[in-house]
């Protein structure tokens, strides 16, 4: 054969091999290589936690992924412990959060050194709901007739929520403000033991999530007066009775002038790349479309907004400024 034949074949040959050995890892996708750190800056019980493992429950059930995903609550300083851990992991694409609005709240009551932008956003999976609720026994039947009584308690009447200077606590700064009532706000640890207080009777009141009180209103031992969304909720299966979600007034049409969602969101470690960020939006939807997930979103009236990219970092960058605002009129910034 001669020489520049012989060259040509083997140059041929060559470059084959190299080809293939290039395209290999260019056509294989990221995923994880180790277990997934899912945090939740939350005690177990909450409205996040339950949302956290049920998605971990789903991932591991129908193998979204090849690795673990491993829940684990750091919820000191208000869940300023999951937030400041997960930004100490620059580039380790293995550890997500899911959020609530301590994201916001947190930073500006304590002055941590954090802020969202320090995460990568991943998706909104949700926003979730909060409801004016009451002890069934207690005979206050609507909203007029539970602000009458408070007003009547002369200040006296209690209201638990999750934590100080947070989303519950602000809600009922919002709630005095327009109607006038007085109360003691009473911190719990997180949305069960709130639910808790309310059950035994040691609270009045509390502005839980659905999903951390459906199961005593189910019961017959709470009675949801009114939901802070703008609209009535449009779960119509009955949970109570002839009750359904749908079946709650608004605050603001039963005569308190606020409306309040909350992110149920996931972000990443700070400088992920946006392949390891597609990596687990495609794992999301892919939970998104189960049935358990379905059940959940119902049985907690959650609103499924859905979100990934530039149109959630904008989301969040508005909601950041509202509270901020909410938290200016409340006077729970903290003091620089």
């Amino acid at each position: 054969m001669p020489r520049s034949v012989h060259s040509l074949g083997f140059f041929a040959a060559a470059a084959v091999s190299l080809g293939a050995m290039m395209s290999a890892p260019a056509l294989a996708a990221w995923e994880p290589n180790r277990p997934i750190e899912f945090i939740v800056p939350a005690g177990t019980g909450a409205g996040a936690d339950q949302m956290a493992r049920t998605i971990q429950g789903i991932v591991t059930k129908y193998s979204l992924t090849k690795q673990p995903m491993v829940v684990i609550n750091k919820s000191g300083g208000a869940g300023g412990e999951g937030f400041l851990d997960v930004k100490g992991s620059q580039g380790n694409p293995h550890k997500i959060i899911i959020t609530l609005s301590n994201l916001f709240t947190t930073p500006l009551a304590t002055g941590i050194p954090f802020n969202w932008k320090d995460l990568t956003p991943v998706a909104m999976l949700a926003l979730d709901e909060f409801v004016l609720w009451v002890n069934a026994e207690k005979p206050y039947k609507s909203v007029k007739d539970y602000i009458d009584a408070a007003k009547a308690a002369n200040g006296t009447f209690k209201m638990a929520g999750t934590g100080s200077k947070q989303e519950d606590q602000i809600i009922t700064e919002a709630i005095q403000k327009s109607t006038g009532a007085k109360f003691i706000y009473i911190p719990e640890a997180g949305g069960g033991a709130v639910a808790v207080q309310l059950v035994g009777g040691h609270v009045d009141s509390t502005v839980n999530n659905p999903i951390e009180a459906v199961a005593h209103w189910r019961g017959g031992k709470l009675r949801p007066l009114c939901v802070f969304d703008t609209k009535r909720l449009d779960y119509k299966d009955k949970i109570a009775g002839e009750l359904s979600w749908n079946s709650i007034p608004t605050c603001k049409e039963s005569g308190i002038d606020m409306d309040y969602l909350m992110l149920r969101g996931i972000f990443m470690s700070p400088g992920a790349t946006q392949e390891q960020v597609d990596y687990y939006i495609d794992v999301f939807k892919k939970v998104r479309e189960t049935e358990e997930w379905k059940k959940l979103m119902a049985d907690g009236a959650f609103n499924q907004s859905f979100m990934t990219g530039k149109e959630y970092a904008d989301w969040v960058a508005k909601e950041e400024k509202r509270h901020e605002d909410l938290m200016k009129a409340a006077g729970f910034i903290a003091a620089k």
